[in-house]
């Protein structure tokens, strides 16, 4: 009888240990397509503390640059960032880093104000399965979740990935268990250059008031880092498209000026900090490309210092060697990308070329 038990448990684990193989091989990696969503477990990675925390959706993982401001003020940051990330995914990452971690700031870009209700699966999963299992996570699934989900399979991803068997490649079998990193300190590095070219015209809304749900997580946030002597700032990311109405402004800077938080709406600054939206965004103006993203950082790195009293750790031994081995990836991979645009560039060229001759 012993023996029957004994044989069951050594199968229970057995088949559990199937299970986990099997599933982490239909996960979705995430590194040469859609690499957002390898953002959110990315931030485990981490072994040393941040000043800064940035939390919000492409605006700060697209436009800021932790390696920048670094480099420039000594500042350590991460950029808990991912596509389409709503207020309440950012207010559970946030509770979630502080389970690891005190920043003295964090700052929340306020675009996804207007969302007050969940918006697509698919969002969801690039922000939601990269965290890890806690109660923590529990609450943001089930803040998060449409109608038509289920919270097991979030919890046992498996369950809604079976049926990617279909879809594998070497990719999936590679990664596996280890993936490469993709971001910089949460930064989705893009080096080429799409100028803004057609906009279309401002849409009027039916309403422009941001919903009670909104609120009421702006609300959470607001009160989480009074709880943990954090400072909260509130900004605008420079970008010319979403449309940033002026009602929605007003609203933020109302809802700032009652709690006493800092709010900047950067594309009053636009000038200011020299952005070219003809040479300085990759996908014509929804966000910026490294040049940009470097000359937002900048200016935006100079208010933390002289706003926030954050220490310079550049002369910090612990830390020198850390942000030596981030700035020698950064610097890597934007050679790669520069060296693959001018490739592109230069097959384009001949491509263009031979169609000539040919006509």
């Amino acid at each position: 009888m012993k023996r029957n038990k004994i044989t069951y448990i050594i199968l229970l684990f057995f088949s559990i240990g199937v299970l986990y193989v099997i599933q982490q091989l239909f996960m979705p990696k995430y590194i040469s397509t859609i690499q957002e969503g390898s953002l959110v477990e990315e931030y485990y990675l981490e072994k040393a503390n941040h000043d800064v925390l940035f939390i919000g959706d492409c605006e700060v993982f697209s436009n800021i640059s932790p390696i920048k401001l670094w480099e420039e003020y000594g500042i350590t940051s991460y950029i808990r960032g991912s596509a389409q990330q709503l207020i309440w995914h950012s207010y559970y990452l946030l509770e979630d880093a502080l389970r690891y971690e005190k920043p003295k700031a964090v700052v929340y870009n306020v675009l996804a104000m207007k969302y007050n209700e969940p918006q697509k699966e698919a969002y969801n999963r690039l922000t939601l399965d990269g965290m890890k299992l806690s109660t923590t996570k529990i609450k943001a699934l089930k803040a998060s979740m449409m109608e038509d989900e289920s919270l097991l399979s979030y919890i046992v991803p498996i369950l809604r990935y079976h049926s990617r068997w279909k879809e594998l490649t070497l990719e999936d079998f590679k990664y596996m268990f280890k993936k490469d990193k993709v971001s910089h300190n949460g930064y989705l590095m893009r080096v080429d250059t799409k100028p803004v070219g057609y906009l279309p015209r401002e849409r009027r809304l039916p309403d422009y008031q941001f919903g009670d749900n909104s609120y009421e997580y702006l609300e959470r946030i607001t009160k989480l880092c009074k709880d943990n002597d954090v400072e909260l700032i509130l900004i605008k990311s420079p970008s010319v498209y979403p449309y940033w109405h002026e009602q929605w402004d007003e609203q933020i800077r109302e809802y700032a000026e009652k709690n006493d938080i800092q709010y900047i709406n950067f594309l009053d600054y636009v000038e200011e900090m020299n952005i070219d939206y003809e040479r300085d965004t990759y996908d014509g103006g929804l966000h910026l490309n490294l040049i940009g993203a470097e000359k937002f950082t900048d200016y935006f790195g100079q208010i933390l210092k002289e706003n926030y009293n954050l220490p310079d750790h550049r002369n910090d031994e612990s830390l020198k060697k850390v942000w030596e081995d981030k700035i020698a990836f950064y610097n890597q991979m934007k050679k790669e990308q520069e060296e693959e645009l001018r490739l592109y560039g230069y097959l384009k060229s001949v491509g263009e070329a031979a169609q000539k001759i040919d006509e």
